[in-house]
């Protein structure tokens, strides 16, 4: 990105004040990126950990399946999930407060035993596949806050910071060249304006000297 400016001291002034600001910034959007991966991380940690918890469930799921024929599972659904809000690194982030479930009436006396273990199970399942993929969606919304973080600490590490130095740079060294040229004009001026007294006092002085002959003779 081309930095914009002209060579003067209103310019200067404008890109000084915009390379200033951008220095305080960058550590703070770094602190922020340091963050996000840290939440990232920690995000990822717990997934794998409800990955692993729902394959032993479904393992669980699995070992009764010659049951599951007998079983209703209408009598398990997902009845609401209860989210909240917190500021992550100032990314505002969903946080998962409640999961309810819903499990129909069914005969006590008339369905098998392994009913209320069964209704556990899906409970389980459906409670765990919920929180991973909660924990999965906070990652991706993670994920992209920290792109975006770290795309701007390259904009002003890499380009914006170094761009206005180097325009700061330009624009004091043609500021310098030009006032050296000024100076160098007013000294020229001056050592012409010396040349020009000097001559005019010599033919003010020769002037002066005919005229004394002339009154002599």
């Amino acid at each position: 990105m081309a930095i914009k400016f002209q060579y003067n001291k209103t310019s200067l002034q404008q890109i000084e004040k915009n390379l200033k600001m951008r220095q305080r910034t960058l550590p703070i959007i770094k602190n922020k990126e340091t963050a996000l991966r840290l939440e990232m991380k920690r995000c990822k940690e717990e997934a794998e950990a409800l990955e692993k918890k729902l394959q032993s469930q479904i393992a669980g799921y699995e070992s009764m399946y010659a049951l599951w024929g007998e079983f209703d599972a209408s009598l398990v659904s997902l009845k609401d999930v209860k989210l909240d809000v917190k500021k992550v690194a100032g990314v505002r982030v969903p946080v998962l407060t409640n999961i309810e479930l819903d499990v129909k009436p069914f005969g006590l006396f008339s369905a098998p035993k392994w009913y209320f273990d069964g209704i556990n199970l899906l409970q389980g399942l459906a409670k765990t596949a919920v929180e991973r993929e909660f924990v999965l969606a906070k990652l991706g919304l993670l994920d992209r806050a920290r792109r975006k973080t770290t795309q701007k600490v390259n904009l002003f590490e890499k380009v914006q910071i170094p761009g206005y130095q180097e325009a700061i740079r330009k624009i004091k060294r043609f500021m310098e060249d030009e006032e050296n040229l000024s100076k160098s004009s007013q000294k020229i001026l001056k050592s012409l304006q010396e040349a020009r007294k000097k001559k005019e006092g010599e033919e003010l002085d020769a002037s002066s000297a005919r005229k004394e002959v002339e009154v002599a003779v």
